[in-house]
């Protein structure tokens, strides 16, 4: 109870004195209307500590003020034929203009794809030429390897037969020798 007499009397301060007044003095002449406008009422629904609610009540649109929204159309202006070759010949102009921006920007498309095949082109040449490189390379290494191979098993071979040559003389001595 002591908080709602606080809050009162805050309250109070914040009205002004002459509010007060007006509201204590002529309490029914508002009949409860927070505001009148042309064409809306506001009407309070609720008073809260944390706020107020309000009613707003539209009016029907009257018959006389129909009268004051109409609007008329701007009489035409009468059209000649110059004008009308001008704003043709302005059109033309645009649409040339425009159709010329677009070939621009396609041939420069073009131009663009042309460059990217081209650079692929010669990526794909680099590419297959080092391939082909590569593959000589290795083909002359291995060539180099299986003639060195062979030159070994032929040294291999050689010193096999100069051996047994050996052996074969040894052996005619011996039974020389012994016969």
């Amino acid at each position: 109870m002591a908080k709602t007499a606080i809050a009162y009397k805050e309250k109070m301060k914040e009205i002004s004195v002459l509010s007060l007044l007006c509201s204590c003095l002529y309490p029914e002449s508002r009949k409860n209307v927070m505001g009148d406008f042309q064409d809306m009422d506001i009407k309070p629904i609720n008073k809260r500590a944390s706020g107020q609610a309000f009613e707003v009540i539209l009016k029907p649109p009257s018959p006389v003020s129909d009268a004051a929204h109409c609007i008329t159309n701007p009489p035409k202006r009468d059209i000649s034929l110059e004008d009308i070759k001008k704003k043709l010949d302005a059109a033309e102009d645009r649409r040339r203009s425009q159709e010329a921006q677009v070939l621009q920007a396609l041939a420069e498309k073009r131009e663009h794809e042309r460059d990217v095949l081209l650079k692929a082109m010669e990526e794909n040449s680099n590419f297959s030429r080092m391939a082909e490189e590569k593959l000589h390379m290795k083909m002359e290494q291995i060539e180099e390897n299986r003639m060195a191979y062979l030159a070994a098993i032929m040294d291999r071979l050689q010193e096999k037969e100069k051996h047994a040559m050996e052996v074969r003389r040894n052996k005619e001595l011996r039974e020389e020798l012994t016969a």
